[in-house]
């Protein structure tokens, strides 16, 4: 069972059975992402990876447990859809590519994430780990490339936190810029902790 909670019961239904989703449903996937009218903090991310997909799971993998170091959580905050709706750029895992998993779609997130905001009165932050979340939600207030706008992430405080993806394929990044885990990770968990207040 997908994990899935909204104000809205029909409208996990309505992403499973949305045409553009066709492809998936008739594979026997279902959509992987967590919301509820009570979420606190939303997390923006690419797309589900292989596993995460295969467990109904968001962020079950090596990513997910860095992340939730990064936040300073446990697993049982993180997946309590109270505290942090998990939604994806995309519900559907994309395939694999060429380097990790292929991009999520343009238009999912576009389609689908103004309803499931829509459901949630009590967001106080919302982070975008990623280039895909940050170019979606930042638009043109996003810096010429990630590293500039992850280390500007001021900026867009209080509503957005963006962060470099805790992906392996990362380590690189995360090696040439030591100032991210120095600098901005503790801010990161001040800035959780209050918000889960």
């Amino acid at each position: 069972m997908a994990i899935c909670k909204t104000g809205n019961p029909l409208l996990y239904d309505q992403i499973v059975s949305d045409p553009a989703n066709a492809d998936f449903t008739e594979k026997g996937w279902s959509p992987v992402y967590s919301a509820s009218p009570n979420s606190k903090i939303v997390l923006v991310g690419q797309a589900p990876g292989r596993i995460a997909q295969q467990t109904l799971k968001p962020w079950n993998d090596a990513s997910g447990r860095l992340l939730r170091q990064w936040l300073d959580i446990t697993d049982e905050q993180f997946y309590d859809p109270d505290l942090f709706a998990l939604m994806p750029m995309d519900f559907y895992y994309p395939g694999k590519g060429a380097h990790g998993d292929l991009p999520p779609r343009l238009n999912f997130a576009r389609k689908w994430h103004p309803r499931l905001l829509a459901q949630m009165p009590n967001v106080r932050l919302t982070i975008l780990v990623g280039s895909y979340a940050q170019k979606y939600y930042l638009n043109h207030r996003v810096e010429h490339n990630l590293t500039a706008t992850v280390s500007n992430f001021d900026a867009y405080l209080p509503d957005y936190f963006p962060l470099v993806h805790p992906s392996p394929l990362n380590i690189g990044w995360r090696k040439r810029n030591p100032w991210f885990e120095i600098d901005v990770v503790p801010v990161l968990q001040s800035i959780v902790r209050e918000s889960l207040l």
